[in-house]
């Protein structure tokens, strides 16, 4: 056996079927990703924010120090930005929610396909003209021996 490259070891590995079907995975979920990333923002939270009374969750915020200036330069205010947090929690349920939706669909659609199949296999084929000689020879052969 030769000695193998680096770049062979890594072209069979980057080849294998769970390797590509993994990198396909990766791709869709994101572009999924995206598509409730787009629900979450434009469709659910405008009338969240409106239900409780208008309010951007990511422009919540607390204070902790204004800005100031100090000799001629702006210092940033400190700030513990909640509202960011409390928005990437929602985004994280709803998207948490849509994909156990989807998962639970897909169980119940292919639990339909296995309940119609036929539960018990079917019966054996009868024994053919050979087989039943042979068992009866052997039935033979034990009354001899017996």
């Amino acid at each position: 056996m030769g000695k193998s490259t680096i770049l062979q070891d890594f072209r069979a590995f980057a080849m294998k079927g769970n390797v590509v079907d993994m990198a396909v995975g990766v791709i869709i979920g994101g572009a999924f990703g995206k598509i409730v990333s787009s629900v979450v923002a434009d469709v659910i939270m405008p009338p969240l924010g409106l239900l409780i009374g208008g309010v951007n969750f990511t422009d919540l915020k607390w204070v902790m120090k204004p800005a100031e200036m100090i000799d001629g330069k702006e210092i940033a205010a400190v700030s513990l930005n909640y509202g960011h947090f409390l928005q990437a929690t929602f985004d994280f349920l709803i998207i948490a929610f849509s994909i156990f939706m989807f998962i639970r669909l897909l169980m119940k659609l292919t639990t339909k396909k296995k309940e119609e199949e036929p539960a018990a296999p079917a019966a054996p084929p009868a024994p053919t003209k050979e087989e039943v000689l042979l068992s009866e020879i052997r039935d033979l052969l034990k009354e001899k021996k017996a």
